[in-house]
């Protein structure tokens, strides 16, 4: 069955468009995605391969999620989301795991960013969190981002200490990918909670990396938006 999801991204495929992104994700030599390997499949189409293979092993995925391939990863990715939304309880649990136990594969900004809230950070809602701190203190900077990321879930459900204490340990964190990462959270806090995220921001502007804060204040108004990047 991989080989016939294979052949159908490989009919999608795109060499201009693979050239563009492999510049765009950065996959040059000293790059934050060196070696990854486009075929120029943009994601509407990866949805739709995705939502053909919906029943698709999971065992057979986690081959697939180990492909050097980027548009593979992602489609196996996808269809992971697809079945941890229709899954029971036992059935998130174990998708949860096979997702914490291949982090190294989950390894750009868009496969963290279509991924982390609607599996882990989902499946966190009602489970230990402390596995985000460990994944928030790591070396790797796409189990950073998954940490980041994954409390998009709990910020849609109106909880939001988790994001704040992960966004407090990233202030000092010295990549600019998980500086907008933290910075997009606090704008999501924002938007259900203006007055959270503000007191954050007293606390912490003044030291934040300065592509985080633009991220942070972009719903403010102008004159706000100034008067925190003045200061």
């Amino acid at each position: 069955m991989i080989s016939r999801i294979k052949n159908d991204l490989m009919k999608c495929a795109n060499p201009e468009k693979a050239k563009l992104l492999s510049r765009f994700f950065k996959t040059g030599k000293g790059q934050y995605a060196e070696g990854d390997v486009f075929l120029g499949i943009m994601v509407p189409e990866q949805r739709k391969v995705a939502k053909r293979y919906s029943d698709f092993p999971l065992k057979e995925l986690r081959r697939l999620l180990s492909s050097r391939i980027h548009e593979h990863r992602l489609v196996s990715l996808l269809i992971l989301v697809g079945k941890y939304k229709r899954a029971d309880r036992k059935g998130r649990k174990k998708i949860a795991d096979v997702y914490l136990a291949n982090t190294r594969h989950i390894n750009n900004w868009d496969l963290v960013d279509l991924s982390a809230p609607h599996i882990l950070g989902n499946y966190l809602l009602d489970n230990d969190r402390s596995v985000l701190f460990r994944l928030a203190k790591s070396g790797k900077i796409w189990e950073r981002r998954i940490a980041v990321m994954a409390t998009f879930a709990f910020i849609r459900n109106g909880s939001f200490e988790d994001t704040l204490r992960i966004a407090e340990m990233l202030l000092t964190d010295d990549h600019d990918l998980i500086h907008k990462a933290v910075g997009w959270m606090l704008r999501e806090i924002g938007k259900k909670d203006r007055k959270t995220e503000e007191e954050f921001l007293k606390k912490h502007y003044r030291g934040m990396p300065r592509i985080m804060l633009r991220y942070a204040i972009e719903k403010f108004g102008e004159e706000k938006r100034a008067s925190y990047l003045r200061k």
